[in-house]
């Protein structure tokens, strides 16, 4: 029954659900990730909007190095989404089952890579944090572009402003008083119930992994990352073994 459930999570045929529920992990593990970067690093990673403004005050003060700097943290997160989009094509190329574990499952290797610069972090400090920031934005581009792939942009979670913009247009919809409208006027204003459940869900979930990142990081350091690449490779793990099965057994002789 686990095992079914964690191929219909990350397989290639999607349903809402299942969208949603690979969604609300992603989100966890976002907070989580973000959080406990922050720890690491002193800077946040998976919002391109504070980066990119960085980068338009540095260059107005002159900062070049630190504007550059930033344009390569920018540069990262790019190529992690571009690593998702050239991996889900390969995949899907090929007929995969597993194309969208694929980039989890680097995922999971990279956060793994991620908890052993950290580790190094003092020994090695002028090379080892601009290495860790640059992984941790790639890291943060790779993900958000899986599950936007997956539920063609309805969830992201690896920035909460435009999961936070929705719910509040939501509840702005579902305080809004009709006066004497009927339900079928075509001016009535309704909320997307649906809509604002799911993004509360996913703000809910981003800020608890926030929290549990931010206490996991602190008590246990840089192993922290184990259970959450454990977590990653779990999920991935049955929809490309399925695969491995598959081209297997249509390589035996008949």
């Amino acid at each position: 029954m686990a095992l079914q459930f964690l191929q219909r999570l990350t397989g290639r045929d999607r349903t809402r659900t299942t969208n949603r529920q690979l969604g609300g992990v992603l989100a966890f593990v976002a907070g989580a990730v973000n959080a406990g970067g922050f720890l690491a690093v002193a800077r946040y990673t998976s919002h391109m909007s504070g980066i990119i403004s960085g980068i338009a005050d540095d260059l107005a003060l002159g900062s070049i190095g630190l504007a550059m700097a930033g344009l390569v943290a920018l540069g990262a997160f790019v190529a992690g989404a571009a690593t998702t989009a050239l991996l889900i094509n390969w995949g899907r190329h090929r007929q995969l089952h597993g194309k969208y574990a694929l980039a989890l499952l680097l995922e999971a290797g990279l956060l793994l890579l991620f908890g052993l610069l950290g580790a190094n972090l003092h020994n090695f400090k002028a090379l080892l944090v601009p290495t860790t920031v640059l992984l941790l934005c790639f890291i943060m581009g790779l993900q958000n572009a899986i599950i936007t792939k997956i539920s063609n942009a309805e969830i992201r979670t690896t920035h909460m402003t435009g999961v936070v913009t929705d719910l509040g247009i939501e509840l702005g919809r579902l305080l809004y008083w009709n006066g004497q409208r009927d339900a079928d006027d075509p001016m009535y204003v309704r909320a997307n119930r649906d809509k604002m459940w799911i993004h509360a869900t996913v703000l809910a979930l981003f800020f608890s992994g926030g929290i549990v990142g931010a206490l996991a990081f602190r008590s246990l350091g840089f192993s922290a990352t184990i259970p959450l690449a454990a977590l990653l490779a779990t999920m991935a793990t049955p929809a490309l073994a399925g695969d491995l099965h598959r081209i297997t057994q249509a390589r035996l002789p008949r």
